[in-house]
């Protein structure tokens, strides 16, 4: 486990750049927070560490943002709308979470069991007016991170 705070929304920002260099062609993140806390942020700065170039909104009312122009594949969904994991499966955008592109979920608990085993979980807590502490946990196997956290935290 790894945990940072960042102190306003563009360092949260440059902190996904730099997460997004650590990922790999079938990883898959898990953004929780509460509303506000951050998470698109974060998913814009990952966005940005891997290539993309254009407007990254929050796929709040399309449930998926696919983006290709970057050194990976980006699956950027939102759940919030979600009532089920079926409406995934109909949609068979479950699909996606096991494509060799990078998926990252905000309020992925809309559709717990649609979740790979192997993930980070990344925990977005707001703690002051601009501050949010980001805590990354890998869970099922996906890879530690201790190198990257070393080198954030220089």
């Amino acid at each position: 486990m790894f945990e940072l705070v960042t102190h306003s929304a563009q360092e949260t920002r440059a902190f996904g750049e730099k997460l997004a260099g650590e990922l790999r062609g079938g990883d898959v993140l898990l953004l929780e927070g509460e509303l506000g806390a951050g998470k698109s942020e974060l998913a814009r700065g990952i966005a940005r560490g891997l290539g993309v170039a254009g407007p990254v909104p929050s796929p709040s009312f399309t449930i998926l943002q696919v983006y290709g122009d970057g050194r990976l594949p980006l699956y950027h969904f939102d759940w919030y709308r979600l009532s089920a994991a079926e409406e995934l499966y109909e949609l068979s955008m479950d699909e996606y979470l096991y494509d060799d592109g990078v998926s990252v979920v905000e309020w992925p608990d809309r559709a717990a069991e649609a979740v790979p085993e192997t993930r980070l979980r990344v925990t977005i807590r707001v703690c002051g007016e601009n501050e949010r502490s980001i805590r990354l946990e890998p869970e099922g196997g996906f890879r530690a991170l201790d190198g990257f956290a070393q080198e954030v935290i220089r």
